[in-house]
């Protein structure tokens, strides 16, 4: 008997669970407002669960934050699934049910599927080419969160560093080393050298984005971890830097659905760090092994603190608009422009009929909040909102918005609050 293409389609479909059946499908109001997603690198409540069912917080905690961490959080990353997994056998880490939005977004992986269910997909300061400096110093020393005698009452910076060296997403955010960078940056370290007469030279060396893979080797070839009474060894990991690579290359080739429209919000006027050195003239790097105990120095670029501007702005895909904001890194989610802009984008709550994206002039700081930000120490650079309007008719897809030329206009709102058209 011969089944049509439409059956074996709605056959499929349903199969896969992407549609319901007719009679089990629910009415959904289309004037409700959108459903905002905001995913991000460590921000979601973690829960270690034991093998009774009990379950305790372990991020983000205050109160016995650093043991929990290490006794709990602790993974090893496995190369055969490309899970990570708890340190812990009898331990599983879970995302609490109430955060439903994580689930969403898992659900909504397939392509077929987020084509079907996603109408806007707006990045907020996501680092498309990768974060050079912060990556780079996090790879080696480790990150905090928090500064000063708080961190007493958080997790630590090494503890914190033992556990993204088994992260998948810490290797993901290494610089693309095949992006045009319009200044690539390097691993730079003071070293002493001696010639055949013994003779000692101090000189600086740069290594490029591959050669900066032997050096974080050598760096981290001996770090271990305590755990359970004994010493884990923690090197720099190759599989999941090769799983990150496969990863990058896929994201290189992937495009955006026809029927989503796609938006970039980058932040911008900040120093952020791109090259890194270690070590100086008068105190040069004499062991790899130490170098984790060195304090980094940056080379910075413009960017949010943390993602260059070069970085967040190059997505690769077919934008409907790409919107440079002053602001930090994640200081820019709370900013009350971007909030209006994304209204804007997505129709939400009632029209504001004085709002045009294009002209509006209240989208710079005003001297107390420039003040404001002086005092946290960020370096305001520039201030200017920059617009990228792509035209219907262009489908420019490339590594590098600079990359070619196409028929794009900036707009940027200076502090003097002149227009100009580029």
């Amino acid at each position: 008997m011969a089944v049509s293409l439409e059956e074996l389609v709605k056959v499929l479909e349903i199969w896969l669970k992407l549609i319901k059946k007719p009679q089990e499908q629910q009415y959904v109001d289309p004037n409700l407002d959108p459903v905002l997603l905001v995913p991000g690198i460590a921000g979601s409540i973690l829960e270690a669960v034991d093998q009774n069912g009990h379950s305790d917080r372990v991020w983000v905690r205050i109160f016995a934050a650093d043991y929990m961490f290490r006794t709990k959080l602790w993974s090893r990353f496995d190369p055969s699934t490309g899970k990570t997994l708890s340190l812990d056998p009898n331990t599983t880490i879970r995302v609490p049910e109430d955060r439903d939005g994580l689930y969403a977004i898992d659900v909504l992986d397939p392509d077929l599927v987020f084509e079907k269910y996603v109408k806007n997909w707006i990045a907020i300061a996501a680092p498309f080419q990768g974060a050079p400096g912060y990556v780079t110093s996090t790879m080696l020393n480790g990150c905090s969160f928090v500064e000063g005698w708080e961190q007493n009452f958080f997790i630590s910076k090494w503890s914190m560093h033992q556990l993204l060296i088994e992260c998948p997403s810490v290797y993901e955010l290494m610089a693309c080393p095949d992006f045009h960078w319009r200044n690539p940056p390097y691993l730079e370290l003071w070293r002493e050298k001696h010639d055949d007469d013994g003779n000692s030279h101090i000189r600086l060396e740069s290594y490029t984005l591959e050669e900066s893979i032997t050096i974080f080797e050598k760096s981290l070839s001996s770090n271990t971890v305590d755990y359970v009474g004994g010493s884990m060894p923690l090197p720099f990991n190759l599989d999941i830097l090769n799983w990150a690579n496969e990863t990058r290359e896929i994201l290189s080739r992937a495009r955006v659905p026809p029927k989503v429209k796609f938006y970039n919000i980058y932040g911008t006027s900040l120093q952020t760090p791109h090259s890194v050195c270690y070590g100086s003239e008068d105190s040069p790097v004499t062991d790899l092994e130490e170098l984790r105990y060195y304090q980094a120095k940056f080379t910075s670029v413009e960017g949010d603190g943390t993602v260059p501007t070069e970085s967040a702005k190059a997505d690769g895909l077919n934008a409907e608009a790409r919107v440079g904001v002053p602001g930090e890194h994640r200081g820019i989610l709370s900013d009350h422009h971007v909030f209006r802009i994304l209204k804007h984008w997505l129709n939400a709550g009632e029209p504001d009929p004085f709002y045009d994206p294009l002209n509006d002039y209240v989208i710079l700081p005003t001297e107390f909040e420039i003040e404001r930000v002086m005092e946290k120490c960020l370096h305001v650079t520039t201030l200017q909102e920059e617009w990228e309007i792509i035209p219907k008719d262009a489908d420019v897809i490339d590594d590098s918005v600079d990359a070619k030329e196409h028929p794009i206009s900036f707009i940027s709102v200076s502090e003097v609050a002149s227009l100009s058209v580029q």
